[in-house]
């Protein structure tokens, strides 16, 4: 199922009655990657009261992982409200991490909630983002007289050559989106190509 993810990571600073919130957006694929970007936060801005954050790997329509933290803000006030955005939105494998300097004036549990979710929310609006499609990994066999005209199909049809042989015949090892699979397979069997499912991606 195809998705959109982060493009880029950005950071984004939102105020509140002296409080800020800066609200920094990751692309990430596992667990161990937020830890990481959550380290990284926490060392990029080490005198800031709170590095609150959520997250979520796979489609935001059906998440396979999620995770949230208040780190030391009112339970509920701050990852909870900042996942609700990400799981209302349209991008996947997504980390944000808020990070809070107390402007010495208190929020409430109210005024958090609507500063942590509105500091998530603009920041989402402003991310940069591209779609992730499904992708089937095959191996080609073609002859070497073939080899150019596969080579511009496989450009036309968004594929990446990963890997090139070159023996009694020429293999390419290539990632294709899914929904190009068919079309390559009519094209290789008007040319005596042979197609090869690896495994899928």
């Amino acid at each position: 199922m195809a998705y959109l993810i982060p493009a880029a990571v950005i950071e984004h600073e939102y105020a509140v009655k002296k409080s800020r919130f800066i609200a920094r957006v990751h692309p990430v694929s596992n667990r161990d990657e937020v830890n990481a970007a959550v380290r990284c936060a926490r060392s990029d801005y080490p005198d800031a009261r709170h590095h609150c954050w959520a997250y979520l790997l796979g489609s935001p329509a059906d998440a396979r992982n999620a995770g949230m933290n208040d780190d030391g803000e009112p339970s509920g006030t701050a990852g909870k409200p900042m996942l609700n955005v990400l799981q209302h939105g349209e991008v996947g494998d997504v980390l944000v991490i808020v990070i809070r300097y107390f402007g010495g004036i208190k929020l409430g549990a109210g005024g958090l909630v609507r500063a942590y979710s509105a500091a998530t929310q603009q920041a989402m609006d402003k991310l940069p983002t591209r779609a992730l499609r499904d992708m089937c990994r095959l191996v080609l066999s073609a002859n070497f007289a073939d080899e150019q005209a596969l080579r511009h199909r496989l450009g036309q049809l968004d594929a990446e050559i990963e890997h090139v042989d070159y023996r009694e015949q020429v293999w390419l090892h290539i990632s294709l989106p899914v929904e190009s699979e068919s079309a390559l397979r009519a094209f290789c069997a008007a040319h005596s190509v042979a197609v090869n499912v690896i495994d899928t991606a």
